[in-house]
């Protein structure tokens, strides 16, 4: 159902408030450079600090601004089973497309814990879930092994593989196989797990090349090859100055330097190193995308 390069979107804030006009931009940025969909209220969008209401309020505000042009994948994603089935209801009856849904964090759970966990919220909702696999962040890694069992269930569409590792997605390749789309949860590996079968990546720096990860995908899901690895080895550069911090203090950068949003965070993040800063400025300038 979903392919190609889907940005996990930021949430641009102004004054401490969610920055409404900015959010509509961003997503018509997006649309017009061919963006393939849109993760809203994902790690990228600092999910973390949205209250309940905003969080609603953003998916809603991503659905309407994308107007069916693209597929929207709402963040809904918790560490407590009852309250993901009521942020992915919520999603599902403002129109979102899909749910990406991070492993339980803090808890801790066991694989039985984490399957069945999913299992519920899949059971409550009708729209298609993806797991977000990223044990460096949750310290839950759910294995391909239970990966192999959640694809049997109706609605688990795919999961976003962020554990870093080549071997790991080979491994959820090989035992899901086409029951279970795989999506790069890693910029850096777009190229390699879509080489080995994977449907396309969830991407942080799509927000600021929209047009070059979505060329990325596209020209994997076609075969070629040789522009899929043009375009992955150019973009390195910029994937690692992307995170020389904790994302998104430098995409937000990023984009303030774009001028396609503020760069404003909320605590506990804070601003970029004015030395990180200058790193990242460099990298964009490489591609054309600041002034030197």
């Amino acid at each position: 159902m979903f392919t190609g390069s889907i940005v996990a979107l930021v949430t641009p804030f102004k004054n401490g408030k969610v920055d409404w006009e900015s959010l509509d931009g961003l997503v018509e940025f997006h649309v017009a450079n061919g963006t393939n969909g849109i993760v809203a209220c994902g790690t990228t969008g600092e999910s973390a600090t949205l209250s309940h209401e905003e969080h609603q309020e953003v998916v809603r505000a991503v659905v309407t601004a994308a107007k069916r042009r693209i597929p929207v994948i709402a963040g809904t994603g918790s560490n407590s089973t009852q309250e993901a089935v009521e942020l992915t209801r919520a999603a599902e009856a403002d129109g979102a497309d899909g749910a990406l849904l991070i492993s339980p964090y803090y808890n801790r759970p066991m694989q039985e814990g984490i399957y069945q966990h999913y299992k519920k919220v899949a059971a409550q909702v009708g729209i298609p879930l993806i797991i977000y696999n990223i044990p460096g962040r949750t310290a839950s890694k759910v294995e391909p092994e239970t990966l192999a069992r959640l694809a049997e269930l109706k609605n688990i569409a795919g999961v976003k593989e962020a554990t870093g590792s080549v071997d790991n997605a080979i491994d959820v390749l090989r035992l899901c196989g086409d029951r279970l789309a795989l999506y790069s949860g890693e910029d850096s590996l777009t190229f390699s797990l879509m080489a080995l079968g994977g449907q396309g990546v969830i991407s942080t720096v799509a927000n600021v090349t929209p047009k070059e990860m979505a060329e990325l995908a596209q020209a994997c899901l076609r075969g070629d090859w040789l522009k899929g690895r043009e375009l992955q080895l150019r973009l390195i550069p910029l994937i690692r100055a992307l995170f020389i911090e904790t994302n998104p203090i430098p995409v937000k950068a990023a984009l303030s330097l774009m001028g396609k949003c503020g760069a404003e965070l909320r605590l506990p993040l804070t601003a970029m190193a004015e030395s990180n800063v200058k790193k990242l400025k460099q990298a964009m300038a490489d591609l054309d995308l600041v002034r030197g």
